[in-house]
């Protein structure tokens, strides 16, 4: 069950308005035929994005995470050294400030457990890429391990620098932001179910396989090769809405939890108004009526942190700083993600 939660939402906001001198690009190098305060309205309009965090450029990667890692340690009181292992879910490794290589070794892991200082050699460090769900996944996989009986205490973090990726030409580039969160999951005993009840996982990787990818500006001006985050927006949303409201299903009946029973669902931060579009496609699915606040958003505020959003959101929402929204003893609680890969990932979570 998870034992505590802990984030780091950088202190960089940035506005939508801030971007109303940049030189947009469609994919083929042109200039848009609309003024970037109509691109910025009709954003703002589908995506609900106002803001959205940056990190500071003496950051990277790792040290979000590590922050994150470390508010979960003191606000629970937990000792470090009794982790058994520290997943680190990201998919670009650290990003320095005016650069656009990613470094990967040694592993993002590896560093923020250098960094808190734990010694135990037995604390497992390792990074899980995934896509978005990649914290989601790194959830599941150390529910498995303790489960299994090879871990007592799992510390899950997703970090990400989506700001050190994007391309400024690229419009798609205002949705991305910067973030981390952490939990610990923790072996206990309970006399009823509680902790993940259950979980499911898909991986489709045809021709959804390149919804998002890595390519050369939108500005062919720009010279070198670096190569920017990418992404089939539209073809994207109707994959999503064709697929995530099932796989919850899914996992629903595997919990065997009825929707009615369910009082949060905790959805990665994509895009507004697809989040909604896949919530009201679950409720349709059981023929309901979508219940009033059951679908805490921050992305209107925090932008598209990838893997960060969802704990970021938990630790928000326990620490009684998302105004409307708790999580108490009893509730039922979906997870879901969706994103490159494509891959998309669930589980109910039983509040102990």
């Amino acid at each position: 069950m998870i034992t505590a939660t802990g984030s780091f939402v950088p202190p960089i906001r940035v506005r939508n308005e801030q971007f109303v001198e940049n030189d947009f690009r469609l994919g083929d190098g042109t200039r848009f035929d609309k003024t970037n305060q109509q691109i910025l309205e009709q954003f703002e309009s589908i995506t609900g994005i106002r803001e959205r965090r940056y990190a500071s450029d003496d950051l990277v990667t790792s040290d979000l995470a590590t922050e994150a890692a470390r508010n979960a340690l003191s606000s629970s009181g937990i000792d470090g050294e009794t982790l058994d292992a520290i997943i680190v879910a990201h998919n670009f490794g650290d990003v320095r400030a005016g650069s656009r290589r990613s470094d990967l070794v040694p592993a993002l892991a590896s560093r923020v457990k250098h960094h808190l200082g734990i010694e135990n050699p037995g604390a497992a460090a390792w990074d899980l890429v995934f896509g978005c769900p990649g914290w989601l996944q790194g959830m599941i996989v150390g529910d498995t391990m303790i489960r299994a009986g090879d871990a007592k205490r799992v510390m899950v973090i997703g970090a990400e620098a989506l700001s050190r990726v994007s391309d400024p030409h690229d419009r798609d580039s205002l949705i991305y932001s910067d973030g981390a969160g952490a939990t610990i999951l923790e072996a206990r005993e309970a006399d009823e179910r509680v902790g993940i009840l259950a979980h499911g996982v898909r991986s489709d990787t045809g021709e959804e396989l390149e919804m998002l990818f890595m390519a050369q500006s939108f500005n062919p001006e720009l010279l070198g090769d670096e190569i920017y985050l990418k992404m089939e927006g539209r073809k994207l949303y109707r994959y999503a809405l064709r697929t995530v409201a099932g796989s919850i299903r899914e996992c629903l009946d595997r919990a065997d939890v009825p929707l009615a029973d369910v009082s949060k669902i905790l959805l990665h931060q994509a895009n507004h108004k697809m989040d909604e579009a896949i919530v009201t496609a679950l409720y349709d699915l059981y023929e309901m009526p979508v219940p009033e606040d059951v679908m805490p958003m921050t992305i209107g505020w925090l932008g598209n942190s990838s893997v960060a959003t969802l704990p970021t959101m938990l630790d928000l929402i326990l620490r009684g700083e998302l105004d409307g929204h708790t999580i108490s003893s009893g509730d039922n609680v979906v997870f879901a993600s969706v994103g490159a890969g494509m891959n998309i990932n669930a589980f109910v979570y039983r509040v102990p």
